[in-house]
């Protein structure tokens, strides 16, 4: 039976708290007046809030922005700079996305990944981590990089409408993710879906969306798909 399987890139792929956290930290730096005391949290508090979608104006308060004016400059200043060129270097791959890899790939899998980012941002990535040898090039979607982004859970359904479009017909497929843009891009096309641990949703906020499965990263999850 010819499988595939479509994962996320990052949540599964590649860990993105160091740059998630690089980024508060710059933000709580640039926003906080310069006789201002801040709380600072530390990485490990800052990640569970954002697992749990916490607001960043409540990020911003709970870092000691009481002033309404001052966590709204810092939601705006996080949104501006997370997804900038300075800070991807932060990013760093989870070290069983490889094995996971290519166990598919020597199972017979079909893989392609399907990610928010756009081309000038995970082209590098895949050059990096030579991860290029796990996905031909028509099975790579991503967002051009003049595309107007919406919202995640609108932008990633058009990709997984133009997978199923253009991609031959196999008899089981499978998407890995780890957020509700994910879980619904596969729903929308009767793609069964596994939430996964790895990434910036936690057991609570994936459960809302009722994936098929919730395991901890992208291996157990291979190993999920490839039972007989």
């Amino acid at each position: 039976m010819k499988k595939r399987i479509f994962t996320d890139f990052d949540g599964p792929i590649m860990d993105v708290s160091e740059r998630y956290y690089q980024v508060y930290l710059y933000c709580l730096d640039k926003i906080r007046k310069s006789d201002q005391i801040v709380t600072t949290l530390s990485k490990s508090e800052f990640w569970e809030l954002k697992r749990s979608q916490v607001p960043e104006k409540e990020i911003a308060k709970l870092s000691g922005f009481a002033d309404e004016k001052q966590s709204i400059a810092f939601a705006h200043l996080r949104r501006a700079t997370v997804h900038t060129d300075p800070y991807f270097e932060h990013d760093q791959i989870i070290a069983s996305a490889i094995p996971a890899l290519e166990k598919a790939q020597q199972s017979g899998v079909d893989l392609a990944v399907m990610t928010m980012r756009r081309r000038r941002e995970l082209e590098p990535v895949l050059d990096k981590y030579n991860l290029r040898r796990f996905f031909a090039s028509d099975r790579i979607f991503c967002l051009d990089d003049d595309y107007i982004k919406t919202v995640d859970t609108q932008d990633k359904p058009k990709l997984m409408k133009l997978a199923q479009a253009n991609l031959p017909e196999v008899q089981q497929q499978w998407m890995v993710g780890d957020t509700e843009a994910d879980i619904i891009a596969a729903q929308t096309y009767d793609v069964p879906v596994i939430g996964v641990l790895s990434g910036i949703r936690n057991q609570t906020q994936l459960e809302k969306y009722k994936p098929n499965q919730i395991l901890p990263n992208l291996l157990s999850s291979i190993d999920t798909i490839l039972e007989p």
